[in-house]
């Protein structure tokens, strides 16, 4: 790749404007492209009930979207407390294989026990 793509890769092209003739055929066949794709997956439909639903009931349509969105932003909030306040260490798996094994060893060991000596000095 020469120095020119990649200042294009990296600065990128300028925004074309839709009523500029050299973009225009471009912007038209993309937004026809949209639309029959919408069309197809009727989106378009679901999009009108929805706008049609917000325009009849303005207080519902914005008390449900603001509260989905603080709700969204509450459960995030407490999961971020939960992992904060569960500040477990992260063990690796070779940590968690070599503790088991020296707790193993350390249960079938039987402590070596010296024989008592008697009293007879």
């Amino acid at each position: 790749m020469n120095i020119k793509g990649f200042r294009r890769m990296l600065v990128g092209e300028k925004m074309p404007d839709k009523n500029d003739p050299q973009y225009k055929d471009r912007y038209e066949r993309d937004v026809n492209v949209g639309r029959k794709f919408a069309k197809a997956t009727r989106i378009d439909r679901m999009a009108a009930k929805i706008q049609d639903f917000a325009n009849r009931n303005k207080i519902l349509f914005l008390v449900m979207v603001f509260g989905f969105v603080i709700g969204t932003f509450t459960f995030n909030i407490y999961r971020l407390a939960k992992v904060y306040h569960h500040g477990q260490e992260t063990k690796s798996a070779t940590e968690v294989q070599d503790s088991l094994l020296n707790k193993r060893h350390k249960d079938l060991a039987s402590p070596i026990v010296e024989p008592r000596q008697s009293a007879q000095r």
